[in-house]
């Protein structure tokens, strides 16, 4: 029985108000690599909140790793055990001290973030992301909560527990088509406020489009999404030009960075078949938790590898985050 999650509603103001600068420090929070992380603020825009901590802590906490094993046909291998993997860390072999497969319902809760682009160029194809968006959520019971990020030339954030559901669906179909795409900025909004969450985040990216507002940029970006441990899947309906160039690489370059995966659907109607497939994904996949046996909070980065270790799975593919940064002092 899930309980009843409060509601969080904050949004970023005009990023044309601010510096380049103060935009990405202020409302993103997030120093980058030197690492201050700041809680999503209910309390109005651009109001830093207490320190959160991150997610990894030296000495104390897990470091946690959603794995999907698909096989050669593309189908999802299950019923894997602990004693089936192999985990390293920069080459080192690794202890699995906690495991899951599906949802691991607590101590790890799944929250789940969806990220709607309503910017001008979505104005033919936003009932159908509205739709499947919609449908989506119906279908994922696992869930503590929904954050949903919508955004234009501006982001506006809110998270949502199930009994406040039809609330979201009715936020997520009123949105209307206008402004500029500040992508960059949305998902780095929606990083801010997942630092302090315990448990899994799953952030769902839907876009038409590249970035052509943000503050913050795409290197700044990729940071952020290294130092936190949100799995991304990016959907990206772009025209046939940007399929072939900048835009289907970053939404690409987003998921790899995290374990996830990205879709390029020709057609907006494909989202539904789509969304089923990242839903059977979360359901299907397993979860590995290890505490490093390396313990120097230097700000390094970890390589994380991982390998299926029984006969006759050997030559499935594994996907999982292909690291994370150490504390750092």
């Amino acid at each position: 029985m899930f309980t009843t999650a409060p509601t969080v509603d904050y949004m970023m103001r005009d990023e044309r108000d601010m510096s380049p600068r103060e935009s990405a420090v202020v409302t993103l929070g997030v120093a980058l690599l030197g690492v201050t992380v700041l809680a999503a603020a209910p309390g109005g825009p651009g109001r830093p909140a207490a320190r959160a901590p991150q997610t990894f802590k030296s000495g104390v906490s897990l470091v946690h790793v959603p794995v999907v094993v698909r096989a050669k046909d593309g189908a999802l291998v299950r019923g894997l055990t602990r004693e089936d993997f192999r985990l390293t860390e920069n080459g080192a072999v690794q202890t699995v001290q906690f495991f899951s497969e599906g949802a691991p319902g607590e101590p790890l809760p799944l929250h789940v973030g969806l990220l709607l682009d309503v910017s001008g160029s979505m104005g033919a194809d936003l009932s159908q992301a509205q739709t499947a968006a919609v449908r989506f959520v119906n279908a994922l019971d696992e869930a503590r909560d929904v954050t949903l990020v919508d955004f234009d030339t501006e982001v506006r954030v809110a998270r949502f527990g199930p009994n406040d559901y039809p609330r979201l669906f009715e936020r997520i179909r009123t949105k209307k088509a206008d402004g500029y795409t500040a992508l960059y900025d949305a998902v780095g909004m929606y990083l801010r406020g997942a630092y302090d969450l315990d448990g899994q985040k799953v952030l769902l990216l839907y876009t038409d489009g590249g970035d052509n507002t943000s503050a913050l940029n795409f290197g700044q970006l990729e940071k952020m999404l290294k130092l936190g441990d949100v799995l991304v899947y990016s959907i990206g309906y772009l025209s046939r030009e940007a399929r072939m160039n900048l835009p289907q690489m970053q939404l690409t370059q987003m998921a790899r960075d995290t374990g996830g995966d990205a879709f390029f659907p020709e057609d907006s109607r494909e989202l539904s078949e789509i969304y089923a497939r990242i839903l059977d994904e979360l359901g299907s996949r397993y979860t590995l938790g290890y505490l490093s046996t390396n313990q120097k909070d230097d700000g390094t980065w970890r390589k994380i590898e991982v390998n299926v270790t029984r006969e006759d799975a050997r030559k499935a593919k594994v996907r999982a985050r292909p690291g994370y940064y150490a504390p750092a002092k």
